[in-house]
């Protein structure tokens, strides 16, 4: 460790001294943002929060059940995101948290006037080709576990908020806007998604994306993929990669993962899964897992809360 980053360490170590053990709160303000990292050192239920603007929250250590106002009972573990919309209140139990084992989770706050900026940027990317039902909303509701790298951008945000370095702002700032925009490319893709499997044939792009995923085993022909689009392969490399933001084998490979992490919770087989999925062996399976998400399919199915 470099001594910048063993000074930020220290800092930052020294801040999180606990002043209370429920939501004990260290903060950082940034341009357009703010973020906290709160520590909680003994077990408690139905705490508040809530916040004036969009608030990304990540669970880092320990678990949490959060209870909202449309869902009861939500189990917040580490390498998973959660989104409240600005005003809505969250109430949240602390099951597993000691005075040697804090539960920590971190919140990054970001104003509403940045969250639009970038959201209509967003939209402008992605109208040409989306169905006019198909608008991207970031104060929906998000729970999903995060891939490693939002987890990467987590760890380079919480150093940037933290450091004293002169292009701390403007380092802050592409940071947040980077999490912003992977936020809306979540819900783009889940609005598409769930568009596609109402009204496949709406356009060529709905379509190929309810092929693939009534087919997530089956290798990708990209030939086909373009002649169900109706468009020349260019064409539809291009649209695809517009709309989705990645090209049709990476959106292959994120939906594979998202049914896989559903189907782990629900405690399939490991085995069984790496083959209802198409990978051609479990541990070719298992590696893919892991450099999606940075923890292994067996650890998924192994979390458990004590409540």
């Amino acid at each position: 460790m470099n001594r910048s980053a063993s000074t930020e360490k220290t800092l930052l170590e020294q801040k999180r001294s606990p002043t209370q053990l429920v939501e004990n709160r260290v903060c950082f303000a940034g341009p357009h943002s703010e973020l906290s990292i709160y520590d909680t050192y003994e077990q408690a239920k139905k705490v508040s929060l809530k916040a004036d603007s969009l608030l990304y929250c990540g669970m880092v250590t320990g678990a949490k059940v959060m209870h909202t106002k449309d869902h009861d009972n939500i189990a917040f573990l580490p390498h998973e995101s959660f989104i409240l919309a600005p005003q809505e209140e969250v109430f949240i139990d602390f099951p597993e948290a000691q005075r040697n084992s804090p539960t920590t989770c971190l919140t990054i706050a970001i104003s509403k006037e940045r969250v639009a900026q970038i959201c209509d940027r967003m939209n402008d990317i992605m109208v040409k080709d989306l169905p006019s039902s198909v608008t991207l909303d970031p104060n929906q509701h998000l729970h999903t576990m995060h891939t490693q790298a939002t987890q990467q951008l987590l760890d380079r945000l919480t150093s940037e908020f933290v450091q004293n370095d002169p292009d701390r702002d403007l380092l802050v700032d592409f940071g947040v806007s980077e999490l912003v925009t992977r936020i809306l490319r979540h819900h783009g893709r889940d609005a598409l998604l769930r568009f596609s499997q109402n009204t496949p044939d709406a356009n060529g792009l709905t379509c190929v994306i309810h092929w693939i995923e009534q087919h997530l085993a089956l290798p990708l022909d990209i030939n086909l993929l373009a002649k169900n689009a109706c468009m020349s392969r260019s064409r539809f490399y291009e649209s695809f990669k517009r709309q989705l933001g990645c090209t049709p084998l990476e959106y292959q490979h994120q939906r594979r993962m998202s049914r896989a992490y559903q189907r782990l919770q629900e405690k399939c087989s490991v085995t069984e899964l790496s083959y209802e999925l198409g990978y051609l062996s479990l541990s070719h399976f298992s590696r893919r897992f892991h450099q999606h998400f940075g923890i292994s399919p067996r650890q998924v199915t192994q979390k458990k809360l004590n409540s």
